[in-house]
C-alpha cells in the first residue's frame, strides 16, 4: 500500500490595531475590508466547500477539503475567523473531527507556534511561550491535544524541539534541505544527506540533548515547489497523477514496505495564490481516494502505523524559505520578494536590534513586577492565553482570583493585566512577516512596529521611565529603500504614533459617532465598553452642538476613565470635539455658543479646550469613512448629478465613436464611466435584486464603451445573489422568488466579469437533499428549480 498526505500551512500575520484589537480598513485588499477577508474569500472559505466537476464541467460533489488533508492554522488567524467568519471557523473544526474518524483516531489539524515568531532567533522564554500558547490555543479550539506542531517558516533548532517534546508534541514537518545526516537506529555510522538527498517517504527520529525524542517528516521538495510555484494546480488530474507517482512502487531499502508521498506548502496556494486551487485539490483527493493501492493519510496516523526506524540530525537554525538558514529575519542575506534594481534589506538588522533592545527592557520589567504580583509567574503567563481567547468579565475575574499573589484591590487587577498585556505585545512584535518582504515601509513591518508602539506605551505607563526616545534612536539606523519613507524612526512617527489611542481620542470618537447616530448612548467601542450621557443636540444657525460624558472601561486591562466632551458640527464636512477630564464649564460653553447662534463657535471651543480639540482624524477607520460619507452625501449627489448631465448630453457622440471603433477621449468617457458604475452599484445593493433592470444598465454601459469597476461590481453582485438565495431557501420558497433567483444567476453568467457562485451552489445542494422541499411542489416550481440547478452547473436528476 502506498500512502499520500497533503499538508497545508494556513497563516496570515496578525493585523489588528493593538489599541483597538480590530483590523482597520486595508485599501490594498479592496473590494474586501482587509487582507484577512480577501484571503478567506479566495481560499479559507472555498476549501470548506470545494466543488468537484465531471467532464462536462457539471458539479457532481461539494467537499470539505480540510477533512482529507493535514493542516495547521495560525492561532491569531483562527481567532479572527471565529469572530468574523464563524461559519468558516466551524467548518474547519468539524473537518478535524471528521478526519479523526477517517484516520484511525488521528485528527488532521496540527498546532502552530502562537504568532509565527522565528523560534531559533527568539529567547528561551519566548520559544517556550510560543509553543505553550500554541498548544493551549489548539486545545481551546479543537478540544483535543495536538500530536504535531508546525514551526513558523519551518525554522528550527534543538532547543525549540525540546519545548515541543516537553509539551507532548510527537512530530513536526521540515524541508528536505534541513536534514544533515541519517542512520538506522542502533547503527554507528551516519550517512550525509545534505543537499535535499534525504529519503522523504519515511519519518525519522531526532534525539534531543535532554534524552527526549521527536519524529520529523521531511516533505517532498520538488513536488511541493510544483504546487506552490510551477502551476501544478492548473489541472486536478495532473496534480493527482504527480502525487501518486511520488509514492514509489518499490521499497527504498530492504524490508521497508512503507512509502509515504507527502507535500507541504502554504495553504493559501489552494485558492488565493492560484485561483480555484481548492477545486484542483478536491479533484485530486477524490481521484486518489478512488484508486486501488493508494490511500490518503495524515501524519499522526502514518506515524502510529509506521514509527521511525532511522535517526536524523538536522541543520540547526535552518528554514524552508531562506537558503542562508534564518538570516532572512535579521540580515541582508539576499532572500527577498523582489523590488526595483538596487533595493536591499540592510534594514533588517537594525530593526531586529531595536526590537531586541525594547524586548530586554520590557521583559525585565515584567519579570521583576511579576514576582510580586503573581503566585506563580510562569503559570500565570501560560494561562493568560485563555484570557486572550475569552475576555468575558467573569472569566477575567476568575483568572485574577486564581493567580494574584494578593486579593484583587480597588484597581481590579489593572496593573497586573497591563503587565500580562505587555508580555503579549512583545511577542507579537516578532511576527516573522515583519522581515520577510522587501522594504521596511511595508504593511507587515509597520504592523510589528505598532505592536512595539503598544509595548512602549505600556512600559512607560507601568514603569514611569522613558523608552520611546532611545527606541526611536535605534530605529533611525534602519533605512527604507523608498526615499520618501525615510528611516525606521520616520516610519514609526508617521504610521505608528498617529495610531496610538488615548482616552481623549476614544472619547472624541464616541462623541462624533453618537452625534451622527440615533442608537443607544451606551455601546461597545472596539475593545472598550462605554456608558455615555449626552445632552440634547442644540441647533445653530449653520450647524449643531451637544455636550456629554463618556464612562469607558477597557476589556483588555480593566482600566477606567470618565471624560467630558463638547461636539460641534459647524456645517459642511468639519466636526470638532473638545475633551477634558474635569467638569470645567462644558455646559456653560454650549449655552454661550447657542446664545450666540454659533458665531465664533470653533474659536470658542478651541479657546476653552486648548490642545484637546479633535477632528474627524480622531475617528477610527470604518467609522471615519462612514461619517465622512454622511457629511459629503449632498456634495456627492450634486457631483453625480453633474456627471449625469454631461453623460446624457454627450451620449450620442460616445455611442457613435463606439460604433466606429474609435477610442473615446477621456474628457467624454469619464462622466459616462462614473454614472454607469454608480447606477450598477445601486442596482446591486437594492432589494429585491432586479435582474431585468441590471441587464438594461449593462447593455447601456456596453453601448457607451465604458470601463466597469469589475472587482467591486463582482463583489457586490456575488453578495446580492447570495443574500437573495439565503432569503429564498430560508423562507417560504415561493415560485416568484425562485424565478427571480434563477434570473439573477442567469445574469451572473452573462455579466462581463466573473462572479463566484459557490455559496449559492452549496445552498442549492443542501436544499435538494431536503425531501420536504420537493414533496408536493408544482410542476412549474420543479421546472424553475431544475433550471436554477442547471445555471449553477449542478447536474440535476430527472423527474
Amino acid at each position: 500500500m502506498r500512502y499520500i498526505c497533503v499538508h497545508g500551512h494556513f497563516y496570515q500575520p496578525p493585523r489588528e490595531n493593538p489599541w483597538l484589537e480590530a483590523i482597520e480598513p486595508q485599501d490594498s485588499a479592496a473590494p474586501y475590508h482587509d487582507w484577512n477577508a480577501r484571503v478567506s474569500a479566495e481560499c479559507y472559505a472555498p476549501n470548506t466547500a470545494a466543488r468537484i466537476l465531471d467532464r462536462d464541467n457539471q458539479i457532481v460533489s461539494i467537499v470539505n477539503n480540510y477533512g482529507r488533508i493535514s493542516f495547521d492554522f495560525g492561532p491569531t488567524l483562527l481567532s479572527w475567523l471565529e469572530q468574523k467568519q464563524p461559519s468558516v471557523y466551524g467548518a474547519i473544526l468539524r473537518a478535524d473531527r471528521k478526519s479523526h474518524e477517517r484516520f484511525s483516531g488521528h485528527g488532521s489539524a496540527m498546532a502552530q507556534a502562537y504568532n509565527h515568531t522565528i523560534l531559533p532567533l527568539a529567547t528561551s522564554a519566548s520559544k517556550r511561550l510560543q509553543v505553550v500558547w500554541g498548544v493551549r490555543d489548539f486545545e481551546h479550539r479543537f478540544g483535543r491535544k495536538p500530536e504535531g506542531m508546525w514551526l513558523p517558516e519551518t525554522a528550527v533548532d534543538l532547543e525549540s524541539l525540546e519545548y515541543l517534546a516537553e509539551s507532548g508534541i510527537r512530530f513536526t514537518v521540515l524541508a528536505p534541505s534541513q536534514a544533515h545526516r541519517v542512520r538506522p537506529k542502533g547503527a554507528q555510522n551516519w550517512e550525509d544527506v545534505s543537499g535535499t538527498r534525504i529519503d522523504t517517504t519515511r519519518p525519522y527520529e531526532q534525539r534531543l540533548p535532554s534524552g527526549k525524542t521527536i519524529a520529523i517528516f521531511f516533505y517532498d521538495g520538488v513536488l511541493s515547489r510544483g504546487v506552490a510555484f510551477e502551476g501544478l494546480l492548473h489541472r486536478g488530474e495532473a496534480f493527482a497523477a504527480r502525487l501518486v507517482e511520488a509514492a514509489p512502487d518499490e521499497p527504498r531499502t530492504p524490508g521497508d514496505e512503507t512509502r509515504l508521498a507527502h507535500i507541504a506548502t502554504d495553504g493559501e496556494s489552494y485558492g488565493h495564490h492560484h485561483p480555484h486551487g481548492d477545486m484542483a485539490l478536491a479533484f485530486a483527493l477524490d481521484a486518489i481516494g478512488n484508486r486501488d493501492g493508494v490511500t490518503l493519510t495524515n501524519y499522526g496516523e502514518f506515524l502510529e502505523r509506521f514509527p521511525p526506524t532511522s535517526e536524523v540530525e538536522i541543520f540547526e537554525r535552518s528554514s524552508w524559505s531562506c537558503a542562508h538558514g534564518v538570516e532572512r529575519w535579521r540580515s541582508d542575506c539576499g532572500c527577498h520578494t523582489g523590488g526595483p534594481l538596487g533595493w536591499n534589506q540592510r534594514w533588517r538588522g537594525p530593526l531586529r536590534n531595536a526590537l531586541d533592545w525594547l524586548y530586554d527592557r520590557a521583559s525585565s520589567l515584567y519579570s521583576e513586577r511579576a514576582q510580586e504580583a503573581f503566585r506563580d509567574p510562569q503559570q500565570t503567563l501560560d494561562d493568560y492565553v485563555d484570557v486572550v481567547n475569552d475576555r468575558d468579565p467573569s472569566r477575567v475575574a476568575s483568572f485574577l482570583k486564581q493567580h494574584l499573589a494578593a486579593p484583587v484591590g480597588t484597581d481590579e487587577g489593572v496593573h497586573e493585566l497591563k503587565l500580562l498585556e505587555l508580555r503579549r505585545q512583545i511577542e507579537l512584535m516578532y511576527t516573522s512577516c515583519g522581515w520577510f518582504f522587501n522594504d521596511l515601509s511595508g504593511l507587515e513591518t509597520v504592523q510589528i512596529l505598532r505592536y512595539a508602539g503598544r509595548a512602549v506605551q505600556l512600559t512607560e505607563d507601568l514603569s514611569g521611565m522613558s523608552v520611546e526616545r532611545p527606541f526611536l534612536e535605534k530605529l533611525d539606523e534602519a533605512m527604507s529603500n523608498r526615499f520618501d519613507r525615510g528611516s525606521g524612526r520616520e516610519i514609526y512617527e508617521r504610521s505608528v504614533q498617529p495610531a496610538k489611542i488615548t482616552w481623549e481620542m476614544l472619547t472624541a470618537h464616541y462623541a462624533i459617532d453618537t452625534f451622527f447616530e440615533t442608537g443607544p448612548a451606551s455601546a461597545s467601542l472596539y475593545c472598550h465598553d462605554v456608558v455615555g450621557e449626552r445632552g440634547e443636540i442644540a441647533t445653530l444657525k449653520n450647524g449643531r452642538i451637544a455636550s456629554g460624558t463618556a464612562h469607558m472601561t477597557s476589556r483588555i486591562t480593566r482600566s477606567k476613565e470618565a471624560l467630558h466632551f463638547v461636539v460641534l458640527h459647524p456645517g459642511g464636512p468639519r466636526v470638532l470635539v473638545g475633551v477634558h477630564r474635569g467638569t470645567t464649564g462644558a455646559e456653560a460653553l454650549v449655552d454661550a455658543i447657542v446664545q450666540g447662534d454659533g458665531a465664533n463657535a470653533a474659536k470658542m471651543l478651541r479657546g476653552h479646550f486648548g490642545r484637546h480639540v479633535y477632528t474627524l482624524d480622531s475617528l477610527f477607520g470604518d467609522e471615519r469613512r462612514r461619517i465622512v460619507e454622511t457629511l459629503l452625501s449632498s456634495t456627492l449627489a450634486e457631483a453625480e448629478a453633474s456627471h449625469v448631465r454631461v453623460a446624457k448630453k454627450h451620449g450620442p457622440t460616445i455611442r457613435f465613436l463606439v460604433e466606429l471603433g474609435v477610442p473615446i477621449p477621456p474628457a467624454l468617457s469619464a462622466a459616462s464611466e462614473i454614472v454607469a458604475n454608480a447606477n450598477l452599484r445601486r442596482a446591486f445593493t437594492e432589494e429585491p435584486l432586479d435582474p431585468d433592470r441590471i441587464s438594461l444598465l449593462l447593455d447601456e454601459a456596453a453601448g457607451s464603451g465604458v470601463q466597469l469597476d469589475t472587482p467591486e461590481l463582482s463583489f457586490l453582485l456575488e453578495h446580492a445573489i447570495h443574500e437573495s438565495a439565503q432569503a429564498f431557501f430560508s423562507g417560504e420558497r415561493n415560485l416568484e422568488e425562485l424565478q427571480r433567483l434563477d434570473r439573477s444567476v442567469a445574469l451572473a453568467r452573462r455579466v462581463p466579469f466573473e462572479v463566484e457562485l459557490w455559496k449559492i451552489q452549496n445552498l442549492y445542494l443542501r436544499a435538494r437533499r431536503d425531501l420536504d422541499l420537493v414533496r408536493g411542489a408544482s410542476d412549474d416550481w420543479m421546472t424553475a428549480f431544475r433550471s436554477l440547478g442547471a445555471r449553477l452547473s449542478i447536474r440535476t436528476p430527472g423527474p
